[in-house]
């Protein structure tokens, strides 16, 4: 029994580094590639120790870009960060006050209300990409942060998420607030979010993701280089038609545009995690 106990432990273990591994090496010479030269890239077999180029490639990139990307990597991160900070805190603040009204108030066709919410889960913005295009071009919003995050705020899946959470809180509480003199944003500000931080920040962490990966409706709403997200810079510093391609940039370019998104799942993992899973809020 032991020794089985003790194989079984071993190909535990084999088997998470092998998944490890397997993960880990794109990135490892994603990085490596960052910090060579083109030539160095380009050799065949490339080398997997870090070259001597790590500062130079990454001041470059991010002063003044590769390739045909135009804008500075630094300026294509900010508007990558505006435009994740702006969708995920405006899903959430949004999908809370959807949530709350649906649960706390009563007016006619409450019901009606939540499932025409609960229906837009079946028209993503690929579906319903050119009548949006068309009112932001209208309303003069191309090549702004409005019309990159606008159209992305509104999230059913999240104010689906809320609404089921408050239905667990109980009514006492609320009849509490009431007996004491709170209103209703008294109630929802000092009873319901500290009840929501942590399907808050389980939120947050997925819709940062979602908007710092945003590529499709990026690509479509800007054609000023200044207002490119780093997805799209990335995707065009490996667009140069007959240019030769920068790979030491560009890979520098993707580790930097990998930071971001992880330091977020890093620092707030321990709340992403008990958002997802803990039942006793």
């Amino acid at each position: 029994m032991p020794d089985r106990s003790l194989f079984s432990r071993l190909l535990t273990y084999a088997v998470l580094v092998l998944g490890v591994a397997i993960v880990a090496f794109p990135v490892w010479v994603t990085f490596v590639a960052s910090t060579q030269t083109l030539d160095q890239v380009m050799a065949v077999p490339m080398s997997l120790a870090p070259g001597d180029r790590f500062l130079q490639n990454y001041a470059e990139v991010l002063a003044s870009g590769a390739g045909n990307s135009g804008a500075p990597v630094t300026r294509m991160m900010l508007n990558s960060l505006i435009m994740a900070l702006a969708i995920a805190l405006g899903k959430i603040a949004i999908s809370l006050l959807s949530a709350f009204a649906l649960i706390y108030f009563r007016f006619p066709f409450r019901q009606t209300a939540f499932w025409l919410i609960f229906v837009t889960l079946m028209l993503p913005v690929e579906v319903r990409i050119m009548p949006t295009y068309q009112v932001m071009s209208d309303l003069g919003l191309l090549d702004t942060y409005a019309g990159l995050t606008l159209p992305l705020i509104a999230s059913a899946t999240a104010t689906f998420l809320f609404r089921q959470f408050f239905m667990t809180v109980p009514d006492e509480l609320a009849e509490a607030a009431k007996i004491d003199g709170a209103g209703p944003m008294h109630f929802f500000w000092h009873v319901l979010l500290p009840l929501s931080r942590t399907s808050i920040a389980a939120l947050f962490v997925i819709q940062f993701v979602y908007g710092w990966n945003q590529y499709l409706w990026p690509l479509l709403v800007t054609t000023q280089e200044s207002m490119y997200p780093v997805v799209i810079g990335l995707k065009r510093m490996i667009s140069g038609g007959d240019a030769a391609i920068e790979w030491n940039l560009v890979m520098a370019t993707a580790v930097l545009a990998m930071l971001p998104p992880v330091a977020v799942v890093v620092l707030m993992q321990k709340w992403f995690v008990k958002g997802l899973v803990e039942s006793d809020k």
